[in-house]
């Protein structure tokens, strides 16, 4: 990232985690938004926010728990104080897999809380800021679970399930008014340490070694189609879009 052209905009990452929120902050940066960038335990944030601003960029680093509704309107009405709110990307993850059996009430409920609920929070709080100026994009990340459930994903496939219908919904009715809403579908697995953990535990050690170019998805291209659809012009807007590598088997 190099030399970006300052806008009077904010761009907000909620869950802007390790990688795929580290690279839509890197990107929106990248493209002159001062991003706000929100995730638990706020401080880990701080490597990213000094990475931004030593490439020019504008970043502001706060600790967020998504399912407050007091956190996430005062991160919502900060981040509008900064400057006019433009785009916004829900994108917490909450990804866990039990067999239905130990599936505990609470791990059930704190899945929905963080996938579903605290996406609600968030499209809530960024249509209120862009409402009166009738613009913005507001975009949540989905998974293949917001269309089907798995063996041992009832949780995770309930709440992501019900964030594309809160996506859906709020697209429907805040589309006429001047706001694109749109679900991106990541139908793949992403190249990050926790999925090379998984295929590990899951494949072994030698699976792992031979992975191919481009055979998981690379957090930066997860971040070139939000843009993409923050882009598109208002008489050709998608709601939802799905992306997978070339290799992925669908």
């Amino acid at each position: 990232m190099t030399h970006p052209t300052p806008r009077n905009a904010t761009a907000t990452v909620v869950g802007a985690g390790d990688f795929i929120g580290a690279a839509i902050a890197r990107k929106f940066a990248a493209e002159g938004y001062i991003v706000y960038m929100g995730r638990r335990n706020g401080e880990r944030l701080e490597p990213l926010k000094a990475e931004i601003e030593a490439a020019g960029g504008r970043a502001v680093a706060r600790s967020l728990d998504a399912r407050n509704e007091d956190q996430v309107t005062a991160f919502f009405r900060d981040a509008e104080a900064e400057a006019p709110l433009e785009l916004s990307v829900f994108n917490v993850g909450a990804n866990v897999n039990f067999p239905l059996l130990d599936t505990t009430s609470r791990v059930f409920r704190k899945v929905w809380e963080m996938a579903c609920f605290a996406g609600f929070l968030s499209g809530r709080e960024a249509a209120r800021h862009m409402l009166p100026r009738g613009r913005g994009s507001i975009f949540f990340t989905g998974a293949t679970a917001a269309w089907r459930g798995g063996v041992g994903y009832s949780a995770f496939a309930a709440a992501k399930f019900g964030l594309r219908a809160v996506a859906q919904s709020a697209a429907r009715e805040l589309g006429p008014q001047g706001l694109h809403v749109a679900h991106l579908v990541i139908d793949s697995g992403v190249d990050t340490a926790w999925v090379r953990e998984r295929m590990r535990e899951a494949l072994g050690e030698e699976a792992v070694a031979n992975l191919k170019p481009d055979e998981l998805m690379r957090p930066e291209a997860v971040a070139d189609a939000y843009w993409a659809l923050h882009q598109q012009p208002r008489d050709a807007w998608s709601f939802e879009q799905e992306i997978r590598p070339f290799g992925q088997k669908w």
